[in-house]
């Protein structure tokens, strides 16, 4: 009797954690609106910090109602281009007259490899992170993850796609 029990008790166990693995799996990747599956890994980071609800008003529409503009890199590099600073503070500005909670997604054009890209994704999402921070946007407001190469935002294979491709993103 005591063995069955203990198998039992090991099923529903093995169980609940096969369903919460799959829950997890499935707010990673999120829902899509089209009919194309996409391929997206998400970096270490952003499953620690997970997509959990947060204090404010965390939706789409309110991030996008404050204009925050996209902020674009060169090639190989994570450091904020002196063009991208006015958009930053603008950006900055905004998110801390809205006390909104934004997340930085970053993104890579298709050169690299998949961990590569992922990585420099990441660094590009953090460094304007800490630019912000730097103009006074508390950390808490902001939340950084990476795509690496998935979703560019030009499709094609030339430095004109790539250049806008080779981003960060407020969402």
């Amino acid at each position: 009797m005591r063995g069955t029990m203990s198998r039992r008790s090991t099923a529903r166990i093995s169980t609940r954690v096969a369903i919460g693995m799959a829950v997890v799996a499935l707010s990673a990747v999120g829902c899509s609106t089209t009919s194309e599956e996409e391929d997206v890994t998400v970096t270490e980071s952003e499953f620690v910090q997970g997509d959990q609800d947060e204090v404010g008003d965390t939706s789409a529409s309110s991030v996008a109602g404050l204009g925050l503009e996209t902020v674009y890199f060169d090639y190989d590099r994570s450091n904020i281009r002196d063009d991208a600073r006015p958009v930053l503070r603008a950006n900055g500005d905004a998110l801390r007259r809205a006390n909104a909670t934004v997340r930085l997604e970053g993104y890579c054009d298709e050169r690299g490899d998949e961990e590569y890209n992922l990585a420099l994704g990441e660094r590009r999402a953090n460094s304007v992170k800490g630019y912000l921070e730097n103009l006074g946007v508390p950390s808490a407001q902001m939340r950084t993850l990476s795509y690496g190469e998935a979703k560019p935002a030009v499709p094609g294979h030339t430095e004109e796609a790539w250049r806008y491709n080779r981003r960060v993103e407020f969402r």
